[in-house]
């Protein structure tokens, strides 16, 4: 579970998130909505620790992340797995050496150990004779599910997805929305998502966040969002034509 209270966050007086407050809950996949310029992008890196908010708290189950030493937010980070947008492997690595690239950061398993987690988490998102592969021989939606191997090598507790389905196509976009929610349950994760992509809200969307101009604006879940009279948040949904054909 992670805990946000009133967290504000500003760039050269230019107020970007404004006291939000929300809960992220642990087995579910909880997706962060919003245009671009909202604040959804400043409000994860806020959780991850790549900025630091102006106040408020935020408390991964019952610590406090902002009130901790950069070294004592090591015990957090070892729990964090991070999914970037686009996937970020090292090219220069191969697949298999990408998988263990965290492990080697924050593990003392031995090499051994180390490639039996990286097969495993290979196998689970359904990877199998890539291992020796670099990433420029794999496609796109393989990178991607290298990458979610990647993130959950250290066995995380919190797994913060941006934008996931960038750059793929709808059928491999729905293939990896279901994966990220597979092993959220499977490894009681708390999942936090940033995303355009209405079609994940609708899939996965076990708690969905808007934020509106630095606000949270609306919260719920993915069926309650069909029924919402929030005028802002029908705006961003019903930009679609699709989600217009499902309001019908």
């Amino acid at each position: 579970m992670i805990k946000v209270e009133n967290i504000t966050k500003s760039f050269e007086g230019v107020p970007v998130l404004k006291e939000v407050t929300t809960l992220f809950e642990r087995g579910k996949t909880n997706l962060i909505i919003g245009q671009s310029g909202s604040g959804k992008t400043v409000l994860m890196k806020c959780l991850v620790g790549l900025l630091e908010s102006d106040s408020g708290k935020i408390m991964f189950d019952n610590l406090d992340f902002n009130k901790m030493s950069f070294a004592d937010r090591r015990i957090i980070r070892k729990q964090l797995g991070m999914l970037f947008q686009g996937g970020a492997l090292f090219d220069s690595l191969t697949v298999e050496e990408n998988v263990i690239f965290p492990l080697n950061m924050f593990s003392d398993l031995s090499q051994e150990e180390k490639l039996d987690r990286a097969n495993f988490c290979l196998q689970r998102v359904n990877l199998d004779n890539v291992n020796h592969l670099y990433p420029s021989e794999i496609s796109g939606g393989m990178k991607k599910r290298v990458a979610i191997a990647r993130a959950i090598a250290n066995n995380p507790s919190f797994l913060f997805c941006d934008e996931p389905n960038s750059g793929l196509d709808p059928r491999t976009a729905i293939v990896i929305d279901k994966l990220i929610s597979e092993i959220t349950q499977e490894f009681n994760m708390t999942t936090v998502i940033n995303t355009h992509d209405m079609n994940s809200v609708m899939e996965i969307g076990d708690k969905v966040a808007f934020l509106y101009k630095g606000e949270l604006w609306w919260e719920g879940t993915r069926f309650e969002i069909l029924d919402t009279d929030n005028k802002e948040l029908n705006d961003f949904v019903y930009a679609s034509e699709l989600m217009r054909t499902l309001k019908k």
